[in-house]
């Protein structure tokens, strides 16, 4: 029988590729996890027989309301972790996905409201992420992709949705971090290219492959 430390990535998994009201199907839970597509199969039964997802072979899977309580548990443990390893123990943005990603199975929950506490309550992560509160409940936002914005608009960067360190490092370098100000200065499409100013004046150029994965609320 699978741990209950694979039980929460799964239902994390699920959590995360379904935000958008989806459901959510084996083979992207396989990519996320990095495990076989039968695997997958096999544990979304055995979480479906706990009342945790629904779930039908050909049909994908969706969290109950138990389950997303669940994934939404282990959520606010690792985005606690994330907020802690930076601003606690100085450790680089880049690097504190994979860190938290091993110690969130392993806190009590008297231990992530110490942390919770230490850190004054924190609302988001070191990635803009939304921090569950103790109820499960998630606050919402209207975001859209970087790359969707139009020549000449504004926005403010609020999440940065990947687990890649050169990615966020590189985002870091260029100033695409939480609360940070922009403006779409033009737009070449044909050639996927875009100018994109920083506050402060500093100007980059880059194709929407560079920015994927960068959200951010129009002003």
């Amino acid at each position: 029988m699978p741990n209950s430390s694979a039980n929460e990535d799964y239902l994390k998994a699920v959590f995360y590729l379904g935000r958008d009201g989806g459901k959510v199907h084996t083979t992207d839970v396989a990519r996320q996890l990095g495990v076989s597509t039968p695997s997958v199969t096999s544990m979304l039964k055995r979480l479906a027989g706990k009342g945790l997802v629904d779930y039908a072979p050909g049909h994908g899977a969706t969290l109950t309301e138990e389950g997303r309580l669940a994934a939404m548990r282990v959520v606010r443990r690792h985005r606690l972790l994330e907020t802690f390893l930076v601003d606690v123990l100085g450790l680089d943005w880049s690097e504190v996905h994979a860190e938290a990603e091993v110690l969130e199975h392993h806190l009590s929950p008297r231990m992530v409201d110490a942390i919770d506490r230490v850190l004054g309550h924190p609302s988001e992560d070191p990635h803009g992420h939304p921090i569950p509160d103790t109820e499960g409940r998630l606050r919402t936002r209207e975001l859209l992709p970087l790359e969707m914005l139009g020549t000449g608009e504004r926005g403010t960067v609020r999440e940065v949705r990947t687990a890649e360190a050169g990615r966020l490092q590189r985002w870091k370098e260029l100033g695409l971090v939480p609360g940070a100000p922009l403006v779409m200065r033009r737009r070449q499409d044909l050639e996927d290219v875009m100018h994109i100013e920083m506050g402060g004046g500093r100007e980059f150029a880059t194709g929407s492959e560079g920015v994927k994965g960068v959200f951010v609320e129009r002003s």
